[in-house]
């Protein structure tokens, strides 16, 4: 049997009296883009910070690549834990050199690994520069070549794309799917922006108040729960559909769907029940098709 690449069981880390992450376990199977998805303050930052040894844990298992050892287990990841930090007034060469001195890289060993991970993240041509001149996506660049030294086997990205913009957001996507894709490292996301998760990710957790919520594969969780029961009704008289619906029990009008259609959340009543009744009222129905889903709709459900 396959040996997870991260395994979480019964985390917990209280400040306190207050419980920051609650009992919380998942899975990260090898291969992975795992979507670890939550509210500001829901506890993922502290929870990435258990799994690392960062900050002490109360209660709980993490084993990396079935590795329990607090310190050898580690050396399978790379990381990127909150907003990047580096010495502006040294070149991003000179800050990955410092950084691998620290990882116990040889200078003979340094210099090369140092060429390729500035070539994987597209730095190479402004590795001499300070890091202060550069830009917000390429600092986030930068502090993934610092997490790719050592080659990891499992990289740990907390909010990647945040403040970046619709440009820096899409290199930054392209970029992770690459390392998974390309790299063979499975790679764990945590993120607030949805979209940016369902474009990459193929499986998530939801965490609130430190607990997980949901997890699964994201076509699995798409199909799950009362905002599946969403459909799209469409008629040539939208007046007369709209005015029908809007009387039925058990059918919760929403609003305008694709192509001229109105969209219905079904709470109480079958497709064909709806549709019986409908026609039984004489308004003609030219459609009826499931409405469009996507990851926003599942947080809101398994959230509140």
């Amino acid at each position: 049997m396959a040996v997870a690449a991260l395994e979480v069981r019964n985390l917990t880390r209280r400040y306190g009296d207050r419980v920051v992450v609650d009992d919380l376990s998942l899975t990260v199977e090898e291969g992975d883009v795992y979507g670890f998805l939550g509210p500001n303050g829901a506890g993922k930052t502290t929870a990435m910070r258990c799994m690392l040894g960062l900050i002490r844990k109360d209660h709980g298992d993490v084993a990396i690549f079935g590795d329990r050892h607090p310190v050898t287990s580690r050396r399978h990841v790379g990381a990127i834990i909150e907003t990047p930090a580096f010495h502006g007034w040294l070149s991003g060469r000179r800050n990955l050199t410092q950084a691998a001195a620290y990882a116990g890289l040889t200078r003979a060993e340094a210099a090369p690994e140092i060429d390729r991970v500035l070539e994987r993240v597209g730095l190479s041509a402004r590795a001499h520069d300070p890091a202060s001149t550069y830009s917000l996506g390429m600092k986030q660049r930068l502090a993934i070549a610092r997490a790719l030294l050592g080659r990891p086997k499992l990289m740990f990205l907390d909010e990647p794309t945040n403040g970046l913009d619709p440009r820096g957001m899409r290199e930054m996507r392209e970029l992770i799917r690459s390392l998974a894709l390309h790299d063979r490292i499975t790679i764990l996301v945590s993120s607030h922006m949805l979209s940016e998760v369902q474009a990459i990710g193929n499986r998530v957790g939801i965490i609130q108040e430190g607990r997980l919520r949901a997890e699964g594969r994201v076509s699995e969780l798409l199909t799950l729960g009362e905002a599946a029961r969403v459909v799209e009704v469409g008629s040539p008289d939208e007046g007369a559909l709209s005015a029908c619906l809007d009387a039925l029990d058990g059918v919760s009008l929403e609003g305008p769907g694709r192509a001229g259609r109105l969209r219905v959340k079904l709470v109480g009543r079958s497709v064909e029940a709806m549709v019986a009744a409908m026609v039984e009222a004489g308004v003609a129905v030219s459609a009826v098709v499931p409405a469009e889903r996507d990851l926003e709709d599942v947080f809101l459900e398994v959230t509140g």
